[in-house]
């Protein structure tokens, strides 16, 4: 029994084999709708299947414009290709058919051509309705006059309304234009910011250096910050103070400007000072003691106070014009 189940299975076995290797190179091709009714104008598609060997070189034959004297192809799309296996594939295809006759049309089929063979695909049959319209059989009158609402738009010329941004826009460059002449024309600049009061040489020092210290640089270890700041405020009161060019010049060439200047001869110990430690903390690098930096700021401080402009000396009775009596009397 169990030679005769084995004898069967080979049977099975080699007819599956054969029948398989007969069909392997057999080709099917089918055409299909989603509907067989179309409205008149409207579109379907028509979707295309062929199955065929995946080393086939056959080519489908899809005619250029139309399926049939009244149903055309509108559009073609793109081909997809699906790989089944076992030296198979499948290429799926539609095509986008419309029609502007009514009536019952029996579609052209689409063709494949392989090795000098030609299959053809199923034939179907497509209904086209055509669109209701009226008939004109009733025969209506004019409709009355209807009753627009009218805007302020509606009662302006056709060009104010065409052109009336253009025309709003060149107003207004012209007002700003005559404003800005107006301005200028009395030595005023309308687009200029306001002039601020320029700070006094003095009281930019003293707020300076009060800032610095208040950020308590020295206590945070940023010794050459704290100097290079120092000596630069005072670098900068003397060129608004005296107009030394303090900035460009050599801590000597400061010590010659100030000997050279009355004003600041006899202060000039303490900017001295402060330029002394400033030079050694930040080209010598040396670490100054907490009472240096008290000494060295007290010193800018005494420097600024002692050189800030003097107030206008009130004049005198005595600098005064003679009364009348005293010039008669004289």
């Amino acid at each position: 029994m169990n030679l005769v189940r084995h004898i069967r299975y080979l049977m099975l076995t080699a007819a599956f084999l054969l029948a398989a290797s007969a069909f392997a190179g057999v080709s099917s091709l089918k055409v299909s709708l989603d509907s067989a009714f179309l409205l008149m104008g409207r579109t379907t598609p028509l979707h295309i299947e062929l199955v065929t060997d995946e080393n086939s070189d056959g080519h489908l034959v899809i005619p250029r414009d139309s399926v049939c004297d009244k149903v055309e192809i509108l559009k073609y799309l793109t081909a997809d290709t699906t790989e089944l296996g076992s030296g198979r594939r499948e290429i799926k295809q539609d095509l986008v058919l419309q029609s502007f006759d009514s009536g019952v049309y029996r579609l052209n089929p689409i063709l494949y051509v392989e090795k000098g063979e030609t299959i053809a695909s199923n034939r179907l049959v497509l209904k086209v309705y055509p669109v209701v319209v009226d008939s004109l059989e009733t025969i209506h009158d004019y409709a009355d006059v209807a009753d627009v609402d009218r805007s302020f738009i509606d009662y302006l010329p056709d060009f104010v309304v065409d052109y009336g941004l253009w025309i709003l826009a060149v107003i207004v460059v012209l007002a700003l234009g005559g404003f800005a002449f107006y301005m200028m024309k009395k030595k005023k600049n309308p687009f200029a910011a306001p002039a601020t009061k320029p700070i006094p040489p003095y009281e930019k020092a003293i707020g300076e250096l009060s800032r610095l210290r208040a950020e308590k640089l020295c206590e945070q270890g940023k010794e050459k910050e704290y100097y290079t700041r120092l000596s630069d405020i005072l670098r900068i009161y003397l060129n608004g103070r005296f107009g030394i060019n303090a900035m460009e010049m050599t801590s000597t060439q400061i010590r010659r400007m100030l000997n050279a200047n009355e004003e600041t001869r006899l202060s000039k110990e303490n900017m001295e000072r402060v330029l002394e430690t400033a030079d050694f903390v930040k080209f010598a690098k040396v670490r100054p003691l907490p009472d240096d930096n008290v000494k060295a700021f007290n010193s800018a401080m005494q420097f600024v106070e002692d050189t800030k402009p003097r107030p206008a000396i009130a004049e005198t009775d005595d600098q005064q014009e003679p009364s009348k009596e005293e010039s008669t009397k004289k």
